[in-house]
């Protein structure tokens, strides 16, 4: 195992303490109001967790779209390319199978 590996597992674990630590530390109930008079009460670790949750859900969401953006845009790319001059161009590789991208 070499060392950065052995770096990367200590760190992970100081991490996970100091976020138990934190959770540890704010078990007291807030309460979040929103609009019309709906609010929620629960610990504020909770609410952290949940509002780190809907940033990752957001950021996925945002990926995949720009993804699936590019995607087409290959695709058509290589239908125009293979439509122009099919027998003088050569065979071009698959990128996808080489970066492990589907």
């Amino acid at each position: 195992m070499s060392y950065m590996r052995y770096f990367y597992t200590l760190l992970s674990i100081l991490l996970f303490f100091a976020a138990l630590g934190l959770t540890a530390r704010n078990l007291e109930p807030v309460t979040l109001h929103y609009y019309l008079g709906l609010a929620w009460s629960a610990p504020l670790a909770l609410m952290l967790f949940v509002s780190f949750l809907a940033g990752i859900a957001c950021t996925v969401v945002a990926g995949l779209s720009m993804y699936v953006k590019y995607r087409r845009e290959l695709t058509a790319l290589k239908h125009e390319l293979s439509r122009l001059n099919p027998q003088d161009n050569p065979p071009i590789a698959d990128l996808s199978k080489i970066s492990g991208i589907s």
